[in-house]
């Protein structure tokens, strides 16, 4: 299964985007759903992350802002990310996790928030 990101943009600060995950194939009934961003001259981090049966968890900087959600019939995942800050910015890369074995890496989609 490949998954492949969407959504990115370039917004103002207190903008709104929503990204996309695409799954070639049916997997996020069986996996965790995870959304991680990488900042320039950073490295990876998870913002957030919905297990196969829905259980939430977001990195302290995006909660309250961002909500993560899946399709498992559709085999999509969405990362709704509200209040963007500059701070946000960065390449969003999706993945799915099982049993702490990730997919290989997809392409990412590139947020840039303006101030």
């Amino acid at each position: 299964v490949q998954l492949q990101a969407s959504g990115g943009g370039l917004v103002q600060a207190g903008g709104s985007l929503r990204l996309s995950c695409a799954a070639s194939g049916s997997i996020f009934s069986t996996h965790a759903l995870c959304w991680y961003r990488q900042a320039p001259g950073k490295q990876r981090e998870l913002v957030a992350r919905i297990s196969n049966v829905g259980i939430v968890y977001y990195d302290d900087s995006v909660k309250g802002r961002f909500t993560i959600s899946k399709d498992v019939a559709a085999n999509t995942g969405y990362l709704q990310m509200n209040g963007l800050k500059p701070e946000d910015t960065g390449v969003y890369y999706c993945n799915a996790v099982r049993s702490g074995n990730m997919l290989s890496w997809g392409k990412g989609t590139q947020v840039t928030v303006s101030s």
